[in-house]
């Protein structure tokens, strides 16, 4: 996936580009409000809507419907208006760093409703309670998107390397697994310690439980979101960058073929990683009649194998490249599927539900990280449409798990349903995964930029090397001597 460079121009982009360590971490923490938010939302909203406020199968099924739907409409509008050059006068904060400070103001004043009964309508009728839920969702989707949208898009903003922008997505799923972790955490201690019986299914009874469980975790994200904005520098949209910028509209992008099947990798891979997500506590409480604590000790385990495994994917794709990386990962999502179609008894309930947490953990994380790393492939150095680019890969992301969740609940069984849940996980999940290796290996090697290289260069042929990069590192200030003690 790599074009041919100049020598001199690529040493000089390793050298003097290089991020340094401290902004690479707080590049990382700043979506874990958006992580922990991400995670008790598909974990626990339907868990909650269904089994704690008492709403049928289908309308915690709309509920979520709703949220996915506002999202998928709010991601590529944010991604447009985030590639936009405006002189508005707070956008010289960062046009990225500007988007995520609004997104944060908004997933702060309405998670926390959502996660709690309706004020002063607890005994009205669902479909009434729904209308009030739907407002704080449409408002804490909102800013969802435009957080995760600006976040994405700083990492070609960032850096040129594809080896860092893999570096940094890795990094940033990191942080997923330990704000997911943390949620866990939190989840199993809330529930454990503030209960009578740890042993118990969840119930009505949990409610205010949920509500400390949220005032927790947001007071954690809001302190990553601090961290975040005060040591990642964003170049001000208008500032002297770098000499050969690939200017390419979102129009062309929608022309190119290989946008297309990028997004029919991303879309799979998100719909295994948040069916499991979705359904695992589900599938604990209905199929395997687990106590309400497995809720959080399963779901952790998943994401202890995805930090671990997180920590190689990097060097993973490396080494093996997208596609090989990729297919490990679907590898370890269908073994996973298959044990749990396979599995029954005490003896799967007592011992084998914990490798397959660790199965599933480990195949959301490479596949993941993979897709992501191949998105900002696909951008490479149009850093100008790349907001507009991981806006519409979230779009068909949102979209598909709204429909694919509202199915799912609509068509759920009303008795016998110890078996159904599993199926969920075996079939949808383990398709999803197929699904994405197939249309991963149909990509060729992104060579878009090659035309536009080879035009610079005879524009530039009149011009000495040596001239060219003096004049692109006075065009670029950068401290040399700090980028190669990092």
């Amino acid at each position: 996936m790599d074009r041919m460079v100049n020598p001199v121009e690529n040493d000089y982009t390793e050298i003097v580009q290089r991020l340094p360590k401290k902004q690479k971490w707080a590049y990382g923490v700043g979506h874990i409000l958006n992580d922990i938010c991400a995670s008790i939302w598909f974990t626990y909203l339907i868990v909650f809507f269904h089994l704690v406020l008492g709403f049928d199968p289908v309308l915690s099924g709309v509920v979520l419907l709703i949220g996915q739907i506002a999202d998928a409409i709010a991601t590529p509008f944010v991604g447009l208006q985030s590639d936009i050059d405006d002189n508005f006068w707070l956008c010289r904060y960062g046009r990225r760093k500007t988007w995520h400070l609004l997104g944060t103001g908004c997933v702060l004043l309405s998670f926390p409703f959502i996660f709690s009964q309706c004020v002063n309508c607890v005994d009205a009728h669902h479909w009434a309670q729904i209308i009030y839920y739907a407002a704080f969702i449409i408002i804490f989707q909102f800013g969802w998107a435009a957080v995760q949208i600006s976040h994405l898009s700083l990492i070609p903003d960032l850096t040129p390397s594809e080896h860092e922008r893999t570096e940094l997505t890795a990094i940033r799923y990191t942080f997923t697994v330990f704000a997911n972790i943390f949620v866990y955490c939190i989840t199993w201690a809330v529930l454990h310690l503030s209960g009578d019986d740890s042993n118990a299914l969840i119930g009505p009874k949990d409610a205010f439980k949920f509500q400390e469980i949220i005032l927790i975790s947001i007071s954690i994200g809001f302190l990553s979101s601090v961290i975040f904005h005060l040591f990642v520098k964003e170049n001000p949209y208008n500032s002297t960058g770098p000499t050969r910028r690939h200017l390419r509209p979102a129009s062309e992008f929608l022309k190119d073929v290989q946008f297309y099947q990028v997004a029919a990798v991303y879309m799979p891979t998100r719909l295994f990683a948040n069916i499991s997500q979705i359904y695992v506590p589900l599938y604990l409480h209905d199929s395997l009649k687990m106590p309400a604590t497995s809720l959080a000790i399963i779901p952790l385990i998943m994401y202890l194998s995805s930090f671990q495994v997180s920590l190689v994917i990097d060097k993973i794709n490396k080494k093996l490249g997208r596609k090989i990386a990729y297919s490990i990962g679907v590898i370890l999502g269908v073994c996973a599927c298959t044990w749990i179609w396979l599995g029954k008894g005490t003896t799967f309930i007592s011992y084998e539900i914990y490798p397959v947490a660790l199965l599933l953990g480990a195949a959301g994380s490479v596949m993941l990280v993979t897709s992501l790393g191949l998105t900002a492939d696909l951008i490479g150095e149009n850093t100008e449409s790349g907001a507009f680019v991981y806006g519409a890969m979230s779009f068909t992301d949102k979209l598909c798990n709204g429909l694919v969740v509202m199915v799912i609940q609509y068509t759920r069984c009303t008795t016998n349903c110890s078996d159904y849940y599993r199926n969920v996980l075996s079939f949808v999940c383990g398709g999803s995964a197929v699904f994405g290796l197939v249309m991963i290996l149909l990509i060729k090697s992104f060579s878009r930029y090659d035309d536009d290289y080879q035009n610079m260069e005879t524009d530039a042929s009149s011009e000495p090397v040596e001239d060219n990069y003096e004049r692109s590192i006075s065009n670029n200030p950068i401290d040399v001597s700090n980028s190669i003690e990092s």
